[in-house]
């Protein structure tokens, strides 16, 4: 028969070839309406199945009779005479029809279909997902080719080998399908087969060429064909579809072909991400039970314990999305209470790549009612702690940031700032706690080293908020939280904010006043410096054509053409230097007044009665008294300023250091 000549019915399968059926055979909850002959060609098995009952004497029972075949392989399989007609071939001839039971077939009723159409001569399309169930199902039918030539068993191994053991994706999709013949599939060594491919390829593939599509935006652009990606590359996808033990035996398989860390940690946490939707704060679909077990708490939690286990310790080249996904296990670590030993190595894990993670990773909330902070501080600072030991010690995990570690890192510096402005910005989310104690911000604050803040804008602005959300605090203790402060490293804007905020201690406003002083002066000074250094124009310049005036250089006599425009402002910028060194001067005076105030405050007492009234209103005329007049700003970044003063500032500091070298 060329072409699929068949009808499914309900639970009734029918092969319409234009003959009465002869044969009935019922496969799980089908019954497939068949013929002898073709299947005797082809199976082995069935032939011994309807010979056996061919050779017996027939019996005219009542009713249905069954007869069984204790020489057959399958002694439970069961051989029955129909009395009924066919209804829908017309069968009349209700004695020639028998009636055979196969229980526990390889693969279900599809495969015994696909098994059946293959006698009758029709062409079956091998996939990936159907060619080890067809195997299985040739070997359970017999179908080889001692038996019959070219049989079902040469063409399925064939397409096997030559094709689905190509890729990985197919082998994980051919892996899956033998789920439903585990037994059987173990013993003719698919299972096996598929494992050992997956491995090896797995261990000879480089990770760059994946693009690591662990997003699902990636992963969906990848779907569709985008940027030049072929859906061949995410293979990660089909991993979430094998059940437990297969994928352990996996994993455990890639760690054996010494497979890279890459791409052993996207496997482990696309599968957690296919059974732990809620480790992403982006994407939190409930599980579909049609594409994913629902697992019960006991396996989710040693599913969750073998995948942190296995995770390679360290610092690797995946991109900051698994770290997202890191700290969504360590949610689910709290949530599932796993082992101490497993929260322990994740945090390890973790803190070797803080500097990839985002404010949003660390807000992770307290789900111990022993916590009386709102977030799980204790986490964290654990995993900074983590993070400032492999950091220092220069271990194999933090080697990485020494070069281009394929995340666009950078150097060590570099890295260690990133994660500065990250605690600069989790204290300023967790300052607002009132649960928060004074020794908590404290340590979390000089946890870090000095030269882990280019400027400390940001901290200072945590430090704002703390006091600002603690208003009880005593003078003592609003001294410590703003002794985390660096006040030579806080931008003018954060000094002129400071200059006005009635919430810090009065010793603090005054060191903020006279470092502000300084940077004035300072960015004044380099101003002045760099002006002399533009040469006045030559008063006996004769003026050329088109009104330009030409300078002459003071070596060569050959200058540039300058025109009236050009010598206007280097007129008026000379006016405005003299401006500028009677400021200087004027400074200078202040600063010493400063000095002097400074020095007073020292010898005042802090016990004396209505002190406190007192150091309140002088703190308030600071700004008036040293002519601080700003208004206040909102506190820049911590590492970027944004304010072309300050770059003007730094850039006048450059010039008068090499000046003075």
């Amino acid at each position: 028969m060329a072409s699929d000549k068949s009808i499914s019915k309900g639970q009734a399968w029918f092969c319409t070839t234009g003959l009465p059926s002869d044969i009935l055979i019922d496969v799980d909850e089908m019954t497939f309406h068949l013929h002898k002959f073709p299947l005797m060609s082809k199976s082995k098995k069935l032939l011994d199945l309807i010979t056996e009952q061919e050779t017996k004497p027939k019996q005219k029972p009542s009713g249905h009779s069954k007869i069984q075949n204790p020489s057959s392989e399958n002694s439970s399989e069961e051989i029955k005479e129909i009395e009924n007609a066919d209804e829908f071939d017309g069968d009349n001839d209700v004695d020639n029809q028998l009636h055979i039971t196969l229980p526990n077939f390889p693969g279900g009723s599809e495969a015994f279909e696909g098994a059946a159409k293959f006698c009758y001569g029709v062409k079956i399309d091998l996939t990936p997902l159907n060619v080890a169930p067809l195997r299985c199902a040739g070997e359970y039918l017999q179908m080889n080719d001692e038996f019959s030539e070219d049989n079902l068993i040469s063409k399925t191994e064939r397409f096997f080998t030559q094709s689905v053991l190509r890729s990985i994706k197919d082998t994980i999709k051919a892996l899956h399908s033998c789920e439903k013949m585990l037994s059987l599939a173990e013993e003719l060594g698919i299972v096996e087969r598929c494992i050992d491919a997956i491995a090896t390829k797995a261990s000879t593939t480089d990770p760059s060429i994946f693009g690591w599509p662990i997003n699902d935006g990636q992963m969906n652009a990848r779907k569709n064909g985008k940027n030049g990606a072929t859906t061949s590359d995410s293979w990660f996808e089909e991993l979430g579809h094998l059940n437990i033990q297969l994928f352990k035996r996996l994993i455990f398989a890639m760690k054996n072909e010494d497979v890279s860390p890459e791409i052993l940690e996207s496997c482990l946490i696309f599968y957690a991400k296919k059974h732990f939707p809620g480790i992403s704060r982006i994407n939190r679909k409930p599980l579909s039970s049609s594409s994913t077990t629902i697992l019960s708490e006991h396996d989710q939690r040693e599913l969750l314990e073998f995948v942190i286990a296995n995770i390679p310790i360290g610092r690797t080249t995946t991109p900051s999305t698994i770290t997202r996904y890191l700290f969504g296990l360590l949610r689910t670590v709290n949530i599932l209470k796993a082992s101490e030993s497993c929260r322990a190595r994740l945090e390890m894990k973790i803190g070797a790549q803080l500097d990839q993670a985002t404010l949003d990773d660390l807000l992770i909330p307290s789900y111990s009612y022993l916590n009386e902070t709102l977030y799980d501080v204790e986490c964290i600072e654990r995993i900074l702690r983590c993070f400032l030991e492999g950091f220092g010690q220069g271990t194999t995990s933090i080697n990485v940031l020494d070069g281009d570690g394929g995340d666009g890192g950078g150097s060590r510096s570099t890295t260690l700032m990133l994660v500065g402005k990250l605690v600069d910005g989790y204290l300023s989310e967790i300052a607002s706690d009132a649960n928060l104690k004074v020794d908590v911000f404290y340590q979390f604050a000089i946890s870090l080293p000095d030269h882990a803040r280019l400027y400390d804008d940001g901290l200072y602005r945590a430090v704002d908020v703390y006091l600002k959300a603690h208003p009880w605090l005593s003078e003592a203790e609003r001294e410590k939280i703003c002794g985390v402060l660096n006040c030579q490293k806080l931008t003018l804007e954060a000094c002129t904010h400071a200059a006005q905020n009635e919430r810090l201690p009065l010793r603090a406003v005054v060191q903020v006043l006279f470092f502000e002083q300084l940077q004035l002066r300072q960015a004044i000074a380099g101003s002045l410096l760099s002006s002399d250094m533009i040469p006045p124009p030559l008063e006996n310049s004769q003026p050329f054509e088109g009104g330009a005036v030409e300078a002459y250089d003071e070596d060569d006599n050959v200058g540039e053409v300058v025109g009236p425009a050009r010598v206007g402002e280097n007129q008026v910028l000379r006016l405005g230097m003299d401006s500028m060194r009677s400021r200087v001067h004027q400074l200078e005076r202040e600063c010493s007044s400063m000095r002097r105030a400074i020095a007073k405050i020292d010898k005042v007492g802090t016990n004396e009665k209505g002190v406190g009234d007192s150091n309140k209103k002088w703190k308030s005329s600071l700004p008036r008294k040293f002519g601080c007049k700003f208004k206040t700003h909102q506190v820049c970044d911590s590492h970027e300023p944004s304010s072309p003063a300050i770059v003007h500032a730094r850039k006048a500091r450059t010039i008068v250091t090499k000046r003075t070298r």
